[in-house]
Formats: structure tokens, C-alpha cells, sequence
């Protein structure tokens, strides 16, 4: 169990950083001494974020780049290690979804979503790991979901990614953690983002409206996650009670989704 109590003079990359978790953990980690390279496909924004941590006192980069092309993330993932001269830490924050039906949806959208997801943060994990196996520590964080461990109706392609996730995260934390590389898995409830737009808010059961939570906060249990080594968090984390139904009353918890979703 590696603990992270320090970001000062550590090299990190957000991905998704533009807006959102990423964003707000961006912040977070260059006010804490980090040198942030941050990632996501709007250059504009990342731009801004770095004019912003920059009249801070931080440091930090921008790299746009597509987390779904395979080769985009190889030479990002080159220019970071050159910039930073090394990365201590990743956080594979990238992704969408969308809020439809599965004979509604598009299948070529749904291909995108998981090379954009689950394909993005492999090809990030398996750009920058092979330096920290050498070097004998670093940290990565998978932003997964609740839904990457409860499926809920209406949300199956998004649902597949991040099962997708969930599952790369734990099998790679049980293959490093000895060579003193540490792996985070974390699975968010419903955060107030861009994620959920107008729509998806109306579709929304009134429960989890309720209980969305703002990415700040989330951001805030990743870095406490990280302080003390843990290897997967849900927040808020009374939803993790939820798990504890489905694997032991799963008729139950099936006939409540559906009450709650459908």
C-alpha cells in the first residue's frame, strides 16, 4: 500500500482536464507543488486552465490530444515524460456518455465511447507505466463509475466502458503493486457536470438528483484515496451499500432499479 502524501516536485498528467473532475483536480494538484500536464481535446480551455494555474504560482502544460487514437497519446505521452522529465502520476479522467436507450443509441458513437473511456486510459496506462516499473514507484487513477459496478438501464454503452475500466484498473493494481506502482480505482455517483445536460437531468429519478454531488468534491476524495492508499473508493460512499444488495439480494435489487430507472 503505497500512500501519497506529497505532490510537491511530482510530475503528473490529468486527462479530461478542460472541465469537470479534471479540472478541479488539476487545480488541486498544482497548488500542491505538482507540475500538471493536462489533457483533453479543447485547446482552448486547456489553455485558459494553464494561464490560470500559471497566476497562481503552479505550473502546468496543455497537450490536446484525442485519448482515442491510439498514436495521438504514444507522442503525448513522449512529450510529457520530456517535459516533466518524469511522471509520478496519472490520472485517466477522460470520457462521455450519453443517456439513451440501447436500440436508440448509435452504434458508431457507442464504439467511440469506448475507445474514448476504457481505450484512452489503456493506452495512457501503457504509455507511462513501463517508466515507473523501472523507476519502482509511481501512482495511476482510473476514473470509473457506480455504473462500472451496477448497470442501469438506459446507460448500457456507458455502463460497458466503465465495467471495462473497473476491471483494467484491478487486475493491473494486483500486477504492479509489488514493483511499488499503486493503482486508484475510483467509481463517482451522478456529478453535477457537462455530462448531464438539461435532458438528462429531466430523465433523472428525482433520488438521484438529490444526491448528485459537485466534481469538486470528488476531486477532493481522490487526493484523500491517495494520501491513504487506497485501491478503490465510491462517493459519496454510502452508494457502495448497493453493491452489498445486488450480491446478496439481487432479485431485490434487480425489481428496485428497475422501480427507481424504468
Amino acid at each position: 500500500m503505497s500512500k501519497l502524501k506529497s505532490y510537491q516536485g511530482l510530475g503528473a498528467v490529468v486527462t479530461g482536464a478542460s472541465s469537470g473532475i479534471g479540472r478541479e483536480l488539476a487545480l488541486r494538484l498544482a497548488a500542491r507543488g505538482a507540475e500538471v500536464a493536462l489533457v483533453a481535446r479543447r485547446k482552448e480551455q486547456l489553455e485558459e486552465l494553464v494561464a490560470q494555474i500559471t497566476s497562481q504560482g503552479g505550473r502546468a502544460v496543455a497537450l490536446p490530444c484525442d485519448v482515442s487514437d491510439r498514436r495521438a497519446v504514444e507522442a503525448s505521452a513522449s512529450f510529457a515524460l520530456e517535459r516533466l522529465g518524469k511522471v509520478d502520476l496519472l490520472i485517466n479522467n477522460a470520457g462521455y456518455g450519453r443517456h439513451r436507450d440501447f436500440i436508440s443509441s448509435d452504434v458508431a458513437d457507442m464504439e467511440q465511447m469506448m475507445r474514448t473511456n476504457y481505450l484512452g486510459s489503456l493506452y495512457w496506462a501503457h504509455a507511462l507505466l513501463p517508466p515507473m516499473l523501472e523507476r519502482g514507484s509511481g501512482w495511476m487513477v482510473f476514473m470509473a463509475s457506480v455504473a462500472g459496478r451496477i448497470a442501469p438501464p438506459g446507460d448500457g454503452a456507458y455502463s460497458d466502458t466503465k465495467f471495462a475500466t473497473v476491471g483494467l484498473a484491478e487486475s493491473l493494481s494486483i500486477e504492479v503493486e509489488d514493483a511499488g506502482v499503486h493503482v486508484l480505482t475510483v467509481c463517482p455517483g451522478t456529478v453535477r457536470t457537462d455530462f448531464f445536460d438539461d435532458e438528462a437531468l429531466r430523465a433523472m429519478p428525482a433520488a438521484a438528483r438529490r444526491s448528485m454531488v459537485e466534481a469538486g468534491q470528488v476531486a477532493d476524495a481522490v487526493l484523500w484515496a491517495l494520501g491513504r492508499g487506497k485501491r478503490m473508493i465510491t462517493y459519496p460512499r454510502k452508494l457502495s451499500g448497493a453493491y452489498l444488495v445486488k450480491a446478496l439480494m439481487p432479485g431485490l435489487f434487480r425489481a428496485g432499479v428497475k422501480r427507481a430507472t424504468l
